[in-house]
């Protein structure tokens, strides 16, 4: 079953509870970035796990030691797999790896952003993102929903690496990503809605329905 993740990028600790309950039926997962949790703390990520399991989409960029430190702060609160830029290189992303065993985690790495701007320097690289991914054994692949060649590249070169896909909705990005993902990515076309608990069981049917 191909899977449905909530992009929580919201600001507010009570909203983002009450829309954790609202949705929890119909996704598998919580991602959080840092809009929520330099809004509310580190602990957010725990508190969000009692509803799914939480990813920690902090795209960990910098060199391996600080790498580290990030990673391993995410998961001593709870997180259950982390994020990290691809286009730091093999050493930061076998630190983060490495870390992550230790908590029984995932690492996901980004290999471009869903948005245009992905395109002006990422995407030259990102074949070559995947390779290191795959040899430094990171868990999975973030690949743009919004670039569907792409992305059927991406999963060519990634073999059985599990891939997600952001971009979904409110970015443009196309259904058809299901075809080549493990599951998409979904922010503000849940929850900005009137009903997110409503909105996440619609995508929640099409996905059902792939």
């Amino acid at each position: 079953m191909k899977e449905l993740i909530l992009a929580l990028d919201v600001t507010e600790k009570e909203k983002a509870v009450d829309i954790a309950k609202d949705v929890a039926e119909f996704v598998d997962r919580i991602k959080v970035n840092y809009p929520l949790v330099l809004s509310t703390g580190i602990r957010m990520i725990k508190e969000l796990s009692a509803f799914k399991p939480v990813i920690a989409d902090f795209k960990i960029a910098d060199i391996p030691y600080t790498s580290s430190l990030i990673a391993r702060i995410a998961f001593e609160n709870g997180a259950e797999s982390v994020i990290a830029h691809g286009f730091v290189g093999s050493d930061t992303l076998d630190e983060v790896c490495n870390v992550a065993k230790e908590y029984g985690g995932k690492v996901y790495a980004v290999t471009e952003l869903s948005s245009p701007g992905g395109k002006e320097f990422m995407s030259a690289v990102s074949l070559r993102i995947v390779e290191i991914a795959r040899k430094v054994g990171c868990d999975g692949l973030i690949a743009p929903s919004t670039r569907i060649e792409r992305l059927r590249e991406i999963r060519e070169v990634a073999g059985d690496m599990e891939i997600l896909c952001p971009g979904i909705g409110a970015q443009g990005g196309s259904l058809e990503a299901l075809r080549y993902a493990d599951g998409i990515i979904v922010g503000r076309g849940i929850y900005t809605a009137e009903n997110p608990g409503k909105a996440a069981m619609e995508y929640r049917r099409v996905i059902e329905g792939v």
